[in-house]
C-alpha cells in the first residue's frame, strides 16, 4: 500500500504540531512553529473554512498513517452510529492494532507498529495477526513474537518503566490487554474531529 515517504519533519511543520512520526523530535521542536519552505511564515495566508477542514483531515490521516479510502471508510461507519460521529471515528483509529502496539509503548511510532504487525510479529489472543487495521476488542490480549522481543529497540523499551501506556490498555511486561474502548478524553494529540466531520458532510 502506498505511504507518504517524504520528510516527516516537513509534514509536522506544515501542520504546526508533532505528528508522532519520528521517535526523536529534537530538531523538530526547534522549528515546529515555522512552516516549511524558504519563506516560512512569510508565505502563509488566510485559509478558508474548507482549507482548515481539509488540513485537519490530512493531518489526522498522516498521524495515523492511513490513506484516504480507509480514512473515509471510518467516517462512513462512524456516521451510522448514534453516538457522536467524530468520537466514534477516533475510536476506530485508536483501536487499530498498529496503534495499540504503539499505545502500549512497545514501539516508538505508529509506523513502527504497523511494520511489526505486517511482518507477523504480533499476537492477538495467542494467534499471529498481520493486519495493521484489525480492530481490537475488549478482552483482546496483545503480545509480541520471540523475533520482536529480540529487536534491540523493543528490548530497551520493555525495560523502560517511564514509558506511558494508554489508559484504556493494560500492560504487564511484554503483554497488553484491552480493558475498555478508548474515550475522547484518552487522546493526547491535538485533533479537532468536528472539522473532519464537517469536511465529509459538506
Amino acid at each position: 500500500m502506498a505511504r507518504y515517504t517524504g520528510s516527516k519533519n516537513k509534514k509536522a511543520r506544515r501542520f504546526g504540531v508533532d505528528l508522532g512520526l519520528k521517535s526523536s523530535s529534537k530538531s523538530l521542536d526547534r522549528r515546529i512553529g515555522t512552516p516549511p519552505g524558504a519563506h516560512g511564515r512569510k508565505g502563509s495566508r488566510k485559509v478558508s473554512d474548507y482549507g482548515v477542514q481539509l488540513a485537519e483531515k490530512q493531518k489526522t490521516k498522516i498521524m495515523y498513517g492511513i490513506l484516504e479510502r480507509q480514512f473515509k471508510k471510518y467516517y462512513t461507519e462512524a456516521s451510522r452510529n448514534p453516538l457522536a460521529t467524530g468520537e466514534v471515528m477516533l475510536s476506530f483509529l485508536e483501536r487499530r492494532l498498529d496503534n495499540c502496539v504503539y499505545r502500549l509503548g512497545f514501539v516508538p511510532t505508529r509506523s513502527a507498529g504497523r511494520q511489526i504487525v505486517a511482518h507477523g510479529n504480533v499476537r492477538v489472543n495467542g494467534k499471529k495477526l498481520d493486519i495493521p487495521s484489525y480492530q481490537v476488542k475488549i478482552g483482546d490480549v496483545i503480545s509480541l513474537s520471540d523475533t520482536a522481543l529480540n529487536i534491540p529497540y523493543i528490548k530497551s523499551r520493555l525495560v523502560d518503566k517511564d514509558l506511558p501506556c494508554a489508559a484504556w490498555l493494560e500492560k504487564k511486561a511484554a503483554v497488553g490487554k484491552v480493558i475498555r474502548f478508548p474515550q475522547r478524553s484518552d487522546l493526547i494529540e491535538a485533533i479537532n474531529e468536528q472539522l473532519i466531520v464537517e469536511f465529509y458532510s459538506r
